[in-house]
């Protein structure tokens, strides 16, 4: 994994406890995972004007330790899967200072045009799923 994003907790992030609410780590990942397509030369707003949207079908989280507000968590994301039509990436958290795992999680989308219908990446735009396919190959 070589591309690591970096945010601050923010104190409306955080739940009656004091530590970051659950849910807010799926918009983290989020914030990551475009974070990191840009620098990998496809923004979403790129692959919007090829057609290419990708949909979250699913996501997955296994907390491992507390983050609060003040804290950095440090999110790197990396492609676990990649058929073409589908792809999976996986997140691994840690907190800056502590080194500690935060949380591991994925997400799991698919490809398809404007219209939601899905499509082959491997077709429809072979410059993208070469970039797909060496991002996988990274791993």
């Amino acid at each position: 994994m070589s591309f690591k994003f970096e945010r601050k907790i923010n104190y409306y992030e955080t739940d009656r406890m004091g530590v970051v609410h659950h849910s807010n780590y799926i918009r983290f990942m989020e914030e990551a995972r475009c974070a990191w397509l840009e620098s990998e030369d496809m923004p979403f707003e790129l692959l919007e004007e090829n057609g290419i949207t990708i949909p979250v079908l699913g996501v997955n989280c296994n907390y491992k330790y507390h983050v609060t507000f003040g804290d950095i968590i440090i999110i790197e994301p990396f492609l676990k899967e990649y058929t073409g039509v589908r792809m999976t990436v996986g997140y691994n958290v840690t907190e800056k200072n502590t080194g500690k795992i935060v949380l591991t999680g994925e997400t799991k989308h698919c490809f398809t045009n404007k219209e939601l219908k899905p499509i082959n990446l491997k077709k429809h735009a072979k410059k993208f799923s070469d970039k797909f396919e060496n991002l996988l190959e990274k791993m």
